[in-house]
C-alpha cells in the first residue's frame, strides 16, 4: 500500500463543518489518511457538532479549532475547502496540492431552540459524510491502480 494521503480541511471558523469532516474522515479512511482542519477564522468547537458526531460513534471532544496559520508551511496532498469563505481566503500551500471545494450550509448559523439547531447539525453531517464516501473511494481506487 502506498503511503497515507495527508489532507487539510477548511472552513471558516473551524467549529462545525470542517471538524465534522475531520472526524468522519479520520473514522472512514484512517488507514489512508493523515487528516486535520483548520479555520481561516478559528473560534470553538461547537457542542452541537461534538453531539451530532457521538450519534455516529466519533468522539471529537477534544478537538480545538485551529488558524489555517498552523498549517501554510506544511504540505498537503489535499485540501478540501467546504463553505465559499474558506475556499476565496485559501492561502497557498506548498508542493502539489489538490484543492477540493465543497459548499456546505453552516449549521452554526442556524435558528431555533436546541432540536431545531441540531436537526441542520444532523443534515450537514449526513451531506458531508456522503461526499467523503465519494472520496475516499477514489482514495482507494488510486491506491490499486497507483
Amino acid at each position: 500500500m502506498s503511503e497515507r494521503k495527508r489532507v487539510l480541511i477548511l472552513c471558516t471558523g473551524n467549529s462545525a463543518r470542517s471538524q465534522m469532516a475531520e472526524g468522519l474522515l479520520r473514522a472512514m479512511a484512517n488507514d489512508l489518511v493523515d487528516v486535520g482542519s483548520a479555520g481561516v477564522a478559528p473560534s470553538s468547537v461547537r457542542p452541537e457538532a461534538i453531539a451530532a458526531m457521538r450519534e455516529r460513534g466519533i468522539d471529537i471532544s477534544s478537538h480545538r479549532s485551529k488558524s489555517v496559520d498552523e498549517f501554510t508551511s506544511e504540505q498537503f496532498d489535499y485540501v478540501i475547502t467546504v463553505c465559499d469563505n474558506a475556499r476565496e481566503q485559501c492561502p497557498i500551500f506548498p508542493g502539489q496540492t489538490n484543492l477540493i471545494h465543497w459548499s456546505f450550509d453552516d449549521p452554526a448559523a442556524a435558528d431555533g431552540d436546541e432540536v431545531a439547531r441540531l436537526t441542520v447539525f444532523r443534515r450537514v453531517r449526513d451531506e458531508i459524510e456522503a461526499r467523503l464516501r465519494l472520496f475516499v473511494a477514489g482514495l482507494s481506487n488510486r491506491d490499486r491502480t497507483g
